[in-house]
């Protein structure tokens, strides 16, 4: 497993290309407008941001940096998957959360990281230092403002996900999870189904509280009842999704 130690990326900042085009990764970028970080900005505010940015491709499982670590850097996902997590003394995991296109992470606390994050698969970040981005906030309102709106979604999340771990049964937890895949997919504009399920069944576990054995066995039992196909690994198709839905919703 890596680290960011010493990070493969390219220090200098992303040159604006003749013409007044956008960088050649801004345009090739696969997130929707919708959900990037810089959704809400203009042509020219997006190329601003881009002079302060660096960029950079990491493996699978590795880590871009971890709880405690000084908290130099916001990270964006341009294409990919990344969890955060946090580890208890004893050794045991919690998963808070899974990233992807479109996505920011790297704010922290008192001068520290509070998780620690690792990509799922080969994954293409946008990286800023805190400091130059501050710089920007002024320049760029409407920076500032698309920052607070994130900050604001990842706080609902962390109440769902209260609700997701306290009083849910397993069955609800994992209908649930599938149903926030299948949100996030149409929000960048993908089909609802079938969703992508890049993590293991491992992670979906440290995620929803449970055991592996009782992720499995709750997706054996959605196959039978005809609520959900797993027709490949890393794949899910929602054959029903009233019934998932009202599953999720613990009707």
């Amino acid at each position: 497993m890596g680290s960011l130690h010493m990070p493969p990326l390219d220090h200098d900042p992303l040159k604006i290309e003749p013409g007044g085009e956008l960088p050649t990764q801004c345009r090739n970028c696969d997130i929707v407008r919708e959900v990037a970080f810089c959704a809400d900005l203009s042509h020219d505010e997006v190329k601003r941001l881009a002079t302060v940015r660096c960029h950079a491709a990491f493996p699978a499982s590795f880590t871009v940096f971890r709880e405690g670590d000084a908290s130099d850097h916001l990270f964006s996902i341009s294409n990919g998957a990344v969890k955060l997590y946090k580890l208890m003394p004893d050794g045991r995991r919690q998963i808070i959360d899974f990233l992807f296109s479109g996505d920011i992470f790297g704010l922290g606390v008192d001068g520290g990281y509070c998780y620690t994050a690792e990509t799922i698969t080969p994954t293409h970040l946008c990286r800023f230092t805190h400091r130059k981005l501050d710089s920007l906030l002024v320049e760029i309102p409407r920076l500032e403002r698309r920052m607070y709106a994130m900050a604001i979604k990842d706080l609902v999340a962390a109440q769902e996900q209260m609700l997701l771990l306290g009083r849910k049964t397993a069955r609800e937890k994992v209908a649930s999870f599938l149903v926030q895949l299948s949100r996030r997919a149409v929000q960048t504009g993908l089909p609802a189904s079938p969703i992508a399920l890049p993590m293991s069944r491992a992670d979906i576990a440290d995620y929803l509280g449970l055991t592996i054995e009782t992720v499995s066995r709750t997706f054996t039992q959605l196959k039978r009842d005809a609520i959900i196909a797993l027709p490949a690994s890393g794949h899910a198709v929602l054959d029903n999704w009233d019934a998932l839905r009202e599953l999720a919703e613990g009707a």
